[in-house]
């Protein structure tokens, strides 16, 4: 059995730990933070390849992760639902427009996974447990440290990782009740700023902002406000919610795109898995296969 070790404990580094087990590998997840800790769990974790390029292997990890979100929501995944989806077209339509999307001149109707992730990192969590995986909490400054103990190592620590090509986008959301809405909808290309309303089971997701290398956690009151505005006139319904919390977080995004590849070194293979901006959760599954691969041949 191989042993590997995977750096990272957010949803990049435990869908990549989970593949790696169904390969059969024995496999510990090395995290500087708790599951819950991590960027993933401020995500609002909808299948959407926002600010993406149309790679082949881009377009390969967001269709195998659609597939894979349906087939967990089909079985009762816990935090995996599917909502009706309406995207506004300001532009271009989008080159990822998943199977049965219908297009009008104005937008997009199709069905997006969402995973609430309170619910579906504890769930992976738990998953790797149970299949034998062990979780332990250490800072590391160099993946090359892990190798004394395992064949390989999956780097997946997002911006901790050291690569000039990094920088952070920082994105606040604001959370509030929950109207009785049960379709998402999206205004990537709206003027004033990116909208998107992401109704769930308990709450709904406002948002955003998209802002390259600023680093700040804080919630913005005025971002705030204009969040709840741009979002309140795309969906009328949302007058008078009430605000439960906002969200802050910086997504890992990366020049040339997501680092996903193999470097043998005298010790051992360490394969890099960061970089995947504010679409971590739509790439996760697709790139947890291609990792395993790099990591088993």
């Amino acid at each position: 059995m191989t042993d590997v070790t995977v750096l990272g404990g957010g949803i990049i580094g435990m869908t990549a730990a989970i593949r790696l087990q169904q390969r059969g590998a024995r496999v510990t997840v090395v995290c500087a933070a708790g599951t819950l800790e991590t960027v993933s769990a401020v995500a609002a974790a909808v299948w959407y390849p926002t600010h993406t390029d149309p790679e082949p292997r881009v377009r390969r990890w967001v269709e195998r992760s659609y597939a894979e979100f349906l087939g967990q929501a089909e079985a009762g995944v816990p935090g995996v639902l599917l909502r009706r989806t309406r995207m506004l077209v300001r532009a271009d339509p989008p080159w990822w427009a998943p199977p049965g999307t219908t297009t009008t001149a104005h937008d997009l109707r199709f069905t997006a996974p969402l995973t609430e992730m309170d619910r579906y990192l504890p769930w992976l969590h738990d998953r790797i447990v149970a299949s034998g995986g062990r979780f332990v909490r250490r800072r590391v400054e160099d993946p090359a440290e892990l190798l004394d103990r395992s064949a390989a190592v999956v780097n997946a620590t997002g911006l901790a990782a050291p690569d000039p090509d990094l920088y952070p986008v920082r994105g606040q959301l604001v959370l509030v009740t929950n109207p009785g809405l049960d379709e998402s909808i999206r205004d990537e290309d709206n003027p004033a700023g990116i909208t998107y309303v992401h109704p769930r089971r308990r709450d709904t997701v406002l948002g955003g902002t998209f802002e390259p290398d600023r680093t700040d956690l804080e919630p913005d009151p005025r971002q705030r406000a204009a969040i709840i505005d741009r979002c309140t006139a795309l969906v009328p319904e949302l007058r008078g919610a009430r605000v439960l919390g906002d969200r802050v977080g910086l997504r890992p995004a990366r020049r040339g795109g997501p680092r996903v590849e193999a470097v043998d070194g005298p010790d051992g293979r360490i394969v890099h898995a960061y970089g995947h901006g504010g679409a971590g959760m739509t790439m996760s599954w697709g790139c947890a296969d291609e990792v395993a691969d790099l990591v088993l041949g």
